[in-house]
């Protein structure tokens, strides 16, 4: 069982092109659409919603992200519908729609819980802004360095293989002093080709992941 996703947006092209890109960084995830009117017109559906929800839930609960503040009512609706044991593992996610569904999918494929995958979402909040404790490591973190060889750099494709990576692992992971399991801290830090990168790693894995990850970056995410 893995948490679902449903895109809550006015128009039914927006919620499906975000289920794509969200889909594209998280290939098994459910990431459904609940897009527009029942006729196709701008707007929110109620019966939408709710199908998107029974369909997006296998047991592990599912993350609402929704575009505009109409959109949430609906959504919120939609819940009080529910019966009382699929309510409570159904949340709404307060974060940007795009950002917020990318990570919470990538968190979802990594097996993150209902919890862990709204975090993921709301994380999309916080973007840029680094944790004093992420930039610090401690004298028993192992440290491994690197450059990054494929053209493109740490774009949404590797960033998303490098997060599963690092997610694989018993071990605290920084890239460059940020979480390496959070997609949006990574793809903020702007890296590209003949980026140097320092890997630093904690834990019982910490030298697997170290390996690991640097293998993954000197093979350029088979981009190079």
């Amino acid at each position: 069982m893995s948490v679902g996703l449903v895109i809550v947006s006015h128009s039914d092209k927006i919620a499906v092109g975000i289920g794509e890109l969200a889909g594209q960084m998280a290939p098994t995830t459910r990431v459904l659409p609940a897009g527009g009117l029942d006729d196709g017109a701008l707007g929110t559906s109620f019966e939408k919603i709710t199908q998107a929800i029974a369909d997006a839930d296998d047991g592990a609960g599912v993350v609402l992200l929704c575009d505009l503040g109409s959109a949430i009512l609906t959504a919120e609706t939609a819940l009080d519908f529910l019966e009382d044991d699929q309510r409570a593992r159904v949340a709404i996610a307060d974060a940007p729609i795009v950002e917020g569904a990318v990570a919470a999918a990538v968190a979802a494929e990594t097996g993150g819980d209902l919890a862990a995958v709204v975090t993921a979402a709301e994380s999309a909040n916080r973007t840029g802004t680094q944790e004093p404790s992420e930039s610090a490591a401690s004298a028993e973190a192992l440290t491994a360095r690197t450059t990054l060889v494929n053209k493109d750099g740490l774009h949404a494709r590797p960033a998303a293989d490098f997060v599963k990576r690092a997610s694989e692992f018993e071990a605290a992971v920084t890239v460059n002093g940020v979480d390496a399991k959070s997609l949006l801290r990574i793809m903020s830090l702007g890296l590209g080709v003949g980026s140097e990168i320092t890997l630093t790693a904690e834990g019982p894995d910490a030298q697997a992941a170290l390996d690991a990850l640097v293998g993954l970056i000197e093979a350029g995410f088979g981009e190079a």
